[in-house]
């Protein structure tokens, strides 16, 4: 086995660190812990209990991963934080794990997570993410795949994110965003298609019609929200993100940004 891990750090003796990974100096690895192969732990992170790290992962500097929820009812039963493959979480980034016995917080994969973002107990957040620096979730949040959140922005417990969204910088987001949206502002509003990112996600000029006429009945006609879904889900044909983004609103408990 290959490893490379600076003397200096303090590993427990129950942690299972695979083949190829490199731990930094002041680095402290807690017990149960399991790191993946190739993965790069900086100098001074801290990886508290019950925490495992996919393969090829990279923790920046000072990064604190799986520690206690900060849930007053928290009784300390153990909780989980689950990281997928290929993440970049930088210098200074908080991920907590679940705040309820078994529970998990859990991180998908290709993620990046920038400087000081915080990721509270309970969230599940999907792939290819991106969390701008000093970004926050509050506990429970969900965000799907593709999404990218601007930095400074703080998300409200229970919201969700739909994929392929866009938040603004300095937002404050209190009610779900839906999927392919444009969204920012205190409190934060729709602005248009997230037009930019569907393209560089491959989504042809056809869908982007679709989602665009969806956008609009759902914002620029007049209708109210019930309305607009149900004028959408009257097309003779839906393709799959527009059925996605009907039923993200439909499922929404918080209300979606307006």
């Amino acid at each position: 086995m290959t490893q490379h891990i600076d003397p200096r750090a303090i590993i427990h003796p129950t942690a299972k660190i695979a083949d190829n990974v490199t731990i930094g100096p002041f680095a402290i690895i807690g017990e149960e812990v399991t790191i993946g192969e190739g993965t790069v732990i900086g100098p001074h992170v801290v990886i508290e209990r019950w925490t495992s790290i996919g393969a090829r992962c990279r923790i920046g500097a000072g990064a604190v991963l799986g520690g206690a929820p900060q849930h007053v009812q928290y009784d300390g039963a153990p909780s989980y934080l689950r990281i997928g493959d290929d993440n970049d979480i930088r210098e200074l980034a908080v991920i907590q794990r679940s705040a309820f016995p078994e529970g998990s917080t859990v991180i998908g994969s290709h993620n990046f997570i920038m400087s000081q973002a915080h990721v509270a107990h309970d969230c599940v957040i999907g792939n290819h993410v991106v969390l701008a620096s000093l970004a926050a979730l509050a506990g429970h949040v969900e965000v799907e795949d593709g999404v990218m959140v601007g930095g400074v922005t703080g998300v409200h417990q229970f919201v969700r994110l739909g994929t392929y969204s866009m938040v603004g910088g300095s937002s404050r987001i209190s009610q779900d965003v839906p999927p392919y949206m444009l969204v920012a502002g205190n409190p934060a509003a729709v602005y248009g298609l997230n037009v930019v990112g569907l393209r560089r996600a491959g989504f042809d000029a056809n869908l982007r019609r679709e989602l665009k006429a969806a956008y609009r009945l759902l914002y620029r006609s007049g209708l109210n929200v019930s309305q607009a879904l149900a004028t959408i889900k009257r097309q003779p044909h839906l393709s799959a993100p527009v059925a996605h983004l009907v039923d993200f609103i439909e499922r929404s408990k918080r209300g979606i940004c307006s």
